[in-house]
């Protein structure tokens, strides 16, 4: 079936979208949709990633800016209003604004936008740079506990982690006025030379990070360090509306399978619920909710405070004497925070309902032959291709959607090679959440580059392959001994999505 994308919205769409809402209110699905082992012909509703909410507007750097397809007028304009939230640019205390200020004073961004360019993935520094503050690559701070309470804290998973004593979580490379910055992070690579069937070679370059200019002296010496690029924003609302038990169901912790993949999910602290939950969302599932994440992400990327973390000095600690006693901007026009409930829940709308863009050419020839090597790879052992979301009252747009994020979202083991050796809540130094691939052919289109992994260190998506271990390790070994033309083919289909 050839489709024409000047006319995928028009007649064939709607007929389409008619077909998976009735399949869906039929209940003809179950909870998982079984993978497809009919590799001649695509599944129509994969041109609709995000079923009902998916953005059918052309391909550009805008693509992933787009809200829900299936919003009311009313939550459009509250999306736009949110997007707002997501830009503004917050200005220290004390200032003109009491809708603005209370940045910092240790901060890595003075917006979300700033690291989330174009509301795409984020890339590091590039080497050899002389100011490595830039954003969106961060790094992450810890240190193994210390006393017995911290140790029951972590085993409760009441704490994820514990903070450095005097840097706190991470470290940040901007500070207001009268305070002084954290430190510089600059970034240099190994470049690691690798033989592929056939006789082709590639090269991986190992990231190296080095701290310099330090603002309050050494760091503890038992740090634990994580780089951090920014994820893409697409589709979190969806992500959110996955059932719970659908994610327990892909678990396997003790591979009794015998697949050699278990997968676990996270186990975090909830803030609203004051119990401990699945966690689901950022790069080892650390958050169990989108609007902690927001919380946790204004809180210490931008030193905002709000309703779920309403410290307005942000990732202060108590060594930093001089960032606790800088001015802060809670007011009684904000709920006597620095980000009103209003603030948030405006924000938290608009990180729910950022589309997923219509898939490319998910019918030719090639992309089929691509699909079906990713399948028989064993690639969707973690990269679950579909789901269907559950009925949630408060999300009507993201309910009972057929969607394609091809994660499980579980922490699988990735190997030596990618553990950055820093536990997070249950997930250990060398497991990550399977990150969702929606998207991923946009990446240059709407970032301007092509790093991938969770640090960027990746230049292509042959070498992010490259790069699995661990529990991933046999599906990469089938890739390294595909011939050329089939290594293209698998991620030409990756591009489609």
């Amino acid at each position: 079936m050839n489709v024409d994308s000047r006319n995928l919205f028009s007649t064939p769409l709607l007929l389409l979208l008619l077909i998976v809402k009735t399949m869906v209110i039929g209940d003809a699905w179950a909870a998982i949709p079984a993978p497809t082992n009919d590799f001649s012909t695509f599944e129509p509703a994969e041109l609709v990633p995000g079923g009902a909410t998916t953005s059918k507007h052309r391909t550009n750097r805008h693509s992933f800016s787009h809200p829900s397809s299936n919003l009311s007028i009313e939550q459009g304009l509250n999306f736009k209003v949110g997007n707002g939230v997501f830009k503004k640019i917050w200005v220290s205390s004390p200032s003109s604004t009491t809708a603005s200020d209370g940045l910092g004073p240790l901060y890595s961004a003075r917006s979300c936008l700033r690291c989330h360019v174009n509301n795409g993935r984020g890339q590091p520094p590039v080497e050899g740079a002389t100011q490595s503050r830039a954003v969106p690559l961060f790094l992450r701070l810890s240190i193994p506990p210390q006393t017995q309470q911290q140790k029951n804290l972590l085993s409760q998973h009441r704490l994820g982690f514990i903070p450095e004593p005097t840097y706190g979580s991470q470290l940040q490379g901007f500070a207001t006025q009268g305070v002084a910055a954290e430190g510089l992070l600059k970034v240099s690579y190994t470049e690691i030379p690798m033989q592929l069937a056939g006789g082709e070679s590639i090269s991986l370059r190992q990231p190296h990070y080095t701290i310099t200019d330090l603002g309050y002296g050494d760091l503890h010496p038992d740090t634990q360090y994580s780089p951090r690029i920014a994820p893409p924003m697409i589709g979190l609302g969806l992500l959110e509306a996955i059932d719970t038990q659908d994610l327990l169901q892909l678990a396997d912790p003790e591979d009794r399978d015998g697949d050699g993949i278990s997968g676990r999910v996270n186990r975090v602290w909830n803030i609203k619920q004051q119990a401990v939950t699945i966690g689901r969302f950022g790069w080892k599932a650390g958050a169990p909710s989108l609007e902690q994440q927001n919380g946790a992400a204004l809180s210490g990327d931008i030193g905002i405070g709000s309703w779920m973390f309403p410290n307005p000095a942000g990732d202060c600690t108590d060594q930093q004497i001089e960032c606790l006693n800088q001015p802060h901007g809670n007011t009684a026009q904000q709920d006597g925070l620095e980000a009103s409930k209003t603030m948030t829940d405006l924000l938290l709308h608009y990180t729910r309902n950022l589309a997923v863009p219509m898939r490319k050419v998910a019918d030719s020839k090639r992309a089929l032959v691509g699909k079906q090597l990713f399948y028989k790879a064993g690639c969707t052992g973690c990269h679950t291709p579909k789901f269907v979301t559950q009925t949630n009252a408060e999300m009507p747009e993201q309910s009972n959607q057929l969607i394609w994020p091809y994660t499980d979202l579980l922490l699988h083991d990735m190997g030596e090679g990618l553990a950055d050796n820093r536990p997070e809540f249950r997930a250990t130094g060398r497991e990550w959440r399977t990150p969702p691939l929606w998207g991923i052919g946009l990446t240059e289109a709407v970032s301007g580059h092509r790093n991938f992994l969770h640090d960027g260190r990746a230049r292509s998506l042959l070498e992010a392959i490259l790069w699995h271990g661990g529990e991933a390790e046999a599906a990469k070994q089938r890739v390294v001994n595909m011939n050329a033309n089939e290594r293209n083919d698998l991620i030409y289909f990756l591009e489609t999505l």
